[in-house]
């Protein structure tokens, strides 16, 4: 099965005003890329949000008062429901646009980096062991630059 014959059921909200975020179809090809071939059926949401509600949703669900880049919340259902649905991100834009600056990374390349990390999180990938933390690095990095980007890595 090729990225392109996932079916992807996808929300894109925004709640924040930013003329430079990217377009549905960018959000949606990181998805597919993330996801692979790991699920024939696929249903997520994106919610792109400012300062005060990423600061608010770290707070509340990782105990981290300051707001973030991405946050994932991988959606649980009882083992006998079969559903779809992946979960949620919620990315910060203002965070990623900073980010972006401060590692001196295409602005794009970086949303694409955040897109792909925070969908491996939703589908069970890790960095908190070290070990983890190599996989799930070399698996970015692998997708990042299959999409034609820089390794998200790479010192700049």
């Amino acid at each position: 099965m090729s990225q392109q014959g996932i079916s992807l059921d996808f929300d894109l909200q925004i709640a924040v005003d930013n003329p430079r975020l990217p377009t549905q179809a960018e959000f949606e090809t990181w998805v597919r890329a993330a996801i692979g071939q790991t699920m024939p059926v696929v249903e997520l949401t994106i919610r792109i949000v400012d300062i005060a509600e990423s600061q608010q949703l770290n707070s509340t669900y990782r105990g981290k008062d300051k707001p973030t880049n991405v946050l994932s919340f991988p959606f649980e259902a009882p083992p006998e429901v079969e559903l779809p649905l992946l979960g949620d991100l919620v990315i910060c834009a203002p965070v990623v646009e900073q980010e972006a600056i401060e590692q001196n990374k295409p602005l794009i390349a970086h949303w694409a980096h955040m897109v792909i990390h925070g969908s491996l999180h939703l589908l069970g990938y890790d960095h908190i062991i070290d070990e983890e933390a190599d996989e799930m690095e070399s698996l970015e990095t692998q997708l990042v630059e299959g999409l034609g980007f820089d390794n998200p890595y790479k010192e700049a």
